[in-house]
């Protein structure tokens, strides 16, 4: 239901919070991560040729051996907030990357989806987009959240675009919001609020239908045409 902001939302009592479940679709699944189940995918994708550049606006560094990258997974498969979900390719069964839904605001129905490191596998692929439909079907149509949110650097420019490509609107620039890694962040803001989420579900559903592809796999129509039509 599309809420103004007069509407009385005397009778609101908060949203759940998320579990570990995994969730399903049509070309990826996303698994609760599991440092035994998925580790050593994960560890392959880190210190892949490239991967430095992924780590540039994450949170962590670069892992500098399996030794340490064990330790930062167990860590963060025992987390609640982040909740860490490895992304997981339904053909081949390998992880392929990772997510997490945090910043969990149960009493006003606030999650984001953020330390996202998704390896070279998912570039331009339906695999990347269903794991971001997955966490925004699961945060509205399951456990009822009100609003589905993507921060990122600043400087994040493929960050930022593939926000817009997933039909986020821009809310703007909190300047100075953070220091990380020794430097400072300001951070680019985006949401997609409930009464925005069945159009872009049904965008969603459509570009991921098999008929959206050709036989070599590569779209017939942009995410953002469908949300046009």
């Amino acid at each position: 239901m599309s809420l103004s902001p007069e509407q009385d939302l005397s009778g609101w009592k908060g949203v759940p919070r998320p579990e570990r479940v995994t969730l399903e679709g049509r070309y990826t699944r996303l698994e609760p991560l599991d440092a035994a189940r998925h580790g050593a995918d994960l560890y392959g994708m880190a210190i892949a040729p490239g991967a430095e550049d992924r780590f540039r606006y994450l949170f962590e560094t670069r892992p500098a051996d399996a030794v340490e990258f064990a330790a930062w997974t167990a860590q963060a498969a025992a987390s609640t907030d982040p909740l860490f979900f490895a992304v997981v390719d339904g053909a081949t069964g390998r992880a392929e990357g990772r997510q997490a839904l945090m910043r969990i605001d149960p009493a006003h129905g606030v999650i984001e989806i953020g330390s996202i490191h998704w390896g070279p596998a998912m570039a331009r692929s339906r695999i990347a987009t269903e794991a971001l439909y997955l966490f925004g079907r699961h945060a509205f149509e399951t456990l009822g959240y009100r609003r589905f949110e993507w921060k990122c650097h600043n400087l994040n420019e493929p960050s930022k675009r593939a926000a817009q490509r997933f039909g986020f609107t821009y809310e703007g620039l909190f300047r100075q919001h953070m220091v990380a890694k020794g430097r400072n962040r300001d951070t680019a803001w985006f949401s997609i609020i409930d009464s925005e989420w069945p159009e872009r579900a049904r965008a969603f559903e459509a570009w991921l239908d098999p008929a959206n592809f050709d036989a070599a796999g590569l779209q017939k129509q942009r995410l953002e045409d469908f949300r046009r039509e």
